[in-house]
């Protein structure tokens, strides 16, 4: 945690001022230095401030046209036991992975790999651009995945992810997860809930295009926390998600990955621009708009589960937008331009 640095030298002060604070103060930094249990990242679907996409949100403007899976263990522990004669996920086929979100699901298996094409590519655009889908029964029940996109298939970036979750004792089976301790891990979120993903967080990386991103690969995490099977997130903690599970439906389970921004959509392929300028963001009451393509532009304002929350509007140029009727939340307002290209902004209300 970046806070912990300067927590150490303010400590430090108090130990060398007051002995017999020290015993105090240690106690706390070490409470603070072992804070996984500390809830940092969004909360389950439905919560509030959750980033939780539901599968009719219409933010998604498309999804993956192609699958292709290399299947894991039932038990990479154990690559003799088997299910159903054998002993890799047999569970669904890879065609499952393609098209809409809608719980038909093929599952991977320990560290199995799941490599889905979209055409036209996915492009950087505002906030997220894609989302991946699993079939977690619960807000707890999930089941975890890595996310690496590549815009030629062959070279792959791979999101930082981070687990806060403990590593002390394994996840068992049948065991639960707690959501704000996970980021940019697929699975995150239960069931007909895309885990969105925003390629601004792998902008640093070389060798990719971020506004033609050909390919997304999903590998499963395992979620064994013994050295010789463990998987780690970016900081290098060990990913802990429910394990063993050996059955034919082991591993993370992929339904759909929904595209939220494309390259045929209103972005400057080529810088990554937008034509709209929205301030301020995040938003207490109105909302400024400045669009930079000429016509009328008609915009529709969504929550995160794909109902509209205002009637539909018609721009020009520019517009001052009042959502101090709506909740605090996340919202996605769609812009759709003459030409018949369209436009996706997450817009946060607080």
């Amino acid at each position: 945690m970046k806070v912990i640095p300067a927590l150490y030298h303010t400590f430090s002060f108090f130990f060398k001022k007051s002995a017999s604070r020290g015993s105090f103060f240690l106690g706390v930094f070490i409470f603070l230095l072992n804070s996984t249990a500390v809830a940092q990242y969004p909360p389950p679907a439905g919560q509030p401030g959750t980033t939780a996409m539901y599968v009719d949100s219409s933010a998604f403007i498309g999804w993956a046209i192609s699958c292709m899976v290399v299947r894991g263990y039932i038990d990479i522990a154990d690559t003799d036991s088997t299910y159903n004669g054998s002993n890799r996920a047999t569970y669904g086929d890879p065609y499952y992975g393609i098209s809409k979100a809608n719980d038909s699901v093929v599952s991977l298996g320990d560290g199995g790999i799941a490599t889905c094409g979209f055409d036209p590519p996915i492009a950087n655009g505002p906030g997220f651009d894609f989302a991946v889908f699993e079939n977690g029964l619960s807000n707890g029940f999930l089941e975890l995945g890595f996310v690496e996109v590549s815009s030629d298939g062959v070279r792959y970036v791979r999101f930082p992810s981070v687990s806060l979750t403990q590593i002390q004792t394994q996840v068992g089976t049948f065991g639960s997860l707690d959501a704000t301790k996970l980021n940019n891990l697929a699975g995150k979120y239960r069931a007909m809930y895309g885990t969105p993903f925003d390629l601004d967080d792998i902008k640093d990386s070389t060798g990719i295009d971020l506004n033609h991103i050909t390919n997304v690969r999903i590998r499963d995490v395992v979620g064994c926390i013994q050295p010789p099977y463990a998987t780690y997130d970016s900081q290098g903690h060990i990913v802990n998600d429910p394990w063993p599970t050996p059955y034919w439906s082991c591993g993370f389970d992929l339904d759909a990955i929904g595209v939220i921004h494309s390259a045929s959509q209103g972005i400057d392929n080529q810088t990554g621009k937008t034509h709209i300028l929205m301030y301020p963001d995040p938003v207490t009451s109105q909302v400024h708009l400045s669009i930079n393509k000429p016509g009328t532009v008609h915009i529709s304002l969504f929550d995160v589960m794909g109902r509209p929350v205002l009637p539909a509007l018609e721009i020009v140029r520019n517009a001052t937008i009042d959502l101090s009727s709506i909740p605090i939340g996340i919202y996605f307002g769609c812009f759709t331009f003459p030409d018949g290209s369209t436009e996706t902004k997450k817009i946060i209300k607080q």
